[in-house]
């Protein structure tokens, strides 16, 4: 019996112990920005990926990320922020920004990273991407057009402002609720990423009350 009631101890301090590593610690899986960042999702709880095509790792975070996005709940809003970390960054920005104004980034969100890391297509170089973006179905000047505009420009600096305000050091990195930032790289792996961002949104909702 009483060998029985340590085993009974041993697993529950066993449990205990897996649950508390369970939970997500700031300052390990997450850092808190202080002050806190404004949202521009009003009611909704804000997630922002911020990423960069060029990146394996987002590459691998992608349909996670999608299959989460299509599952959340109507009181959380993705948005998508190519970071901008270096200037050579830039040609993969203006590609998502491009196709987001053409109204194809759902279409074609996922290809440009599968085309780039799976099938070896240089879709950071802006004849090649020109190509591309004909094979797929659009127009290619109006492409070429849009792609220089003055609207993705000032996007462009948009995003670049974004990722030094929001502190953002590696991709991919979330942001929840412009309070708690996350990374692929502090949780460890992009499984544990989404488990410690559906911990930041419960925490955002319970501080927002909801």
């Amino acid at each position: 019996m009483i060998l029985i009631r340590k085993v009974l101890a041993g697993l529950l301090f066993a449990l205990a112990a897996t649950g508390a590593q369970a939970q997500a610690q700031p300052g390990r899986d997450y850092i808190l920005l202080d002050p806190p960042r404004p949202v521009a999702s009003g009611d909704k709880i804000e997630v922002i990926e911020f990423f960069y095509y060029g990146c394996p790792v987002c590459y691998e975070l992608e349909p996670q990320l999608s299959r989460w996005s299509f599952n959340a709940p109507g009181s959380v809003a993705l948005r998508r922020v190519p970071a901008l970390s270096s200037d050579n960054w830039d040609n993969f920005a203006k590609l998502f920004y491009t196709l987001e104004a053409m109204g194809q980034l759902a279409r074609l969100h996922w290809p440009v990273y599968d085309n780039f890391h799976f099938n070896g297509v240089k879709l950071n170089d802006e004849a090649v991407m020109a190509g591309w973006v004909s094979h797929n179905g659009l127009d290619k000047q109006k492409f070429i057009d849009t792609y220089h505009s003055p609207e993705i420009q000032a996007k462009l600096v948009a995003a670049r402002d974004m990722t030094r305000n929001y502190d953002i050091r590696g991709v991919p990195s979330i942001v929840v609720d412009g309070k708690f930032v996350t990374s692929a790289r502090m949780t460890g792996s992009t499984h544990e990423l989404m488990r410690v961002v559906d911990q930041l949104v419960e925490l955002a909702r319970k501080e927002r009350g909801k």
